[in-house]
């Protein structure tokens, strides 16, 4: 099996188009002030701790559970391209570690073409999580996002 294939096999991806421009998009991605209104669950609340936007830069959010614990999402900026690509680490204790989320922008007029893509150490480990819910809780957000998007074209 090829580097390639292996990489495929252990990536999940998200594939929407946003009716937004792709400036937008990125700044809704982009911006702490943003990321706290979709980032989380519906009903569920983000703090951004640490929002370092740069390559080798930090990131770091918070979200309280029901049961008093924290839900902790951290990572490290690996390869930024303006409203292009973002690739970073990412750590999502207690249930996902070690990952690596890859998102493309695609200019297309007034919308954007937006792939998400989670890569996992192992074929296994994508399985895993894809059966822990990644597409509900994923596209869960994304929804929300896409929901941000139309309130701030209405803006």
């Amino acid at each position: 099996m090829s580097k390639l294939d292996e990489a495929k096999n252990r990536t999940l991806s998200i594939k929407k188009v946003f009716n937004a421009p792709i400036k937008l998009v990125w700044e809704a991605w982009t911006n702490p002030d943003h990321v706290i209104q979709w980032w989380a669950p519906k009903g569920m609340k983000i703090n951004v701790m640490q929002h370092n936007f740069k390559v080798g830069g930090k990131w770091k959010y918070s979200m309280p559970m029901p049961d008093g614990n924290m839900f902790i999402s951290e990572g490290t900026y690996l390869e930024i391209e303006p409203q292009n690509k973002i690739v970073t680490t990412a750590d999502f204790k207690p249930m996902t570690e070690g990952v690596e989320l890859h998102v493309v922008f695609e200019a297309d007029g007034d919308k954007t073409k937006f792939t998400f893509s989670v890569v996992h150490a192992t074929e296994d480990y994508a399985k895993q999580q894809e059966q822990m819910g990644f597409y509900n809780g994923w596209g869960s957000a994304l929804n929300r996002l896409e929901t941000l998007l139309t309130n701030l074209l209405k803006q």
